[in-house]
């Protein structure tokens, strides 16, 4: 998780919402590191747990992940929730919970879902003080900046 809390600083310094992924193999070896890119790449699907799927996905030269271990700093999404099924990732590690809009353990629960072919073990609140505090600071000092122009 110390990578894809690095990967989330990196993000946020960049002005992007600081979430960070990690995916690892069977032996640790790390396979893709990314943070959140949405803004630099003009791209809403530019989440860390997508952009770490497809790189650890090219690497390997394969779409299943199957024996392969992914590390977020947030709750995933629906969206990146439901990728993470389809790479059939073997575990997900994730730091805080995202009440609003998560999509394990919050909103539509993806994995409980009988759409979702493929459940990973799931292991919730991993570095999860740190994951907050990142996000927690990085939106107060957005809403603290008074003329600071909207969000694209």
């Amino acid at each position: 998780m110390a990578r894809a809390l690095t990967e989330a600083r990196a993000a946020a310094a960049r002005g992007e919402v600081p979430v960070g992924a990690v995916i690892v193999d069977e032996g640790g070896r790390l396979l893709a590191a990314c943070g959140n890119a949405m803004r630099k790449e003009k791209d809403p699907t530019a989440h860390a747990e997508l952009l770490a799927i497809r790189a650890a996905a090219k690497r390997r030269g394969t779409m299943r992940l199957v024996d392969c271990d992914i590390y977020v700093t947030l709750e995933p999404c629906p969206m990146c929730a439901y990728a993470i099924g389809l790479a059939r990732l073997r575990r997900l590690y994730y730091g805080a919970e995202d009440e609003k809009c998560g999509g394990v353990d919050h909103g539509p629960r993806i994995f409980d879902s009988s759409a979702c072919h493929h459940r990973p073990e799931v292991y919730g609140g991993i570095g999860e003080r740190e994951s907050a505090r990142l996000l927690r600071d990085f939106f107060a000092d957005r809403r603290g900046r008074p003329g600071r122009p909207p969000a694209d």
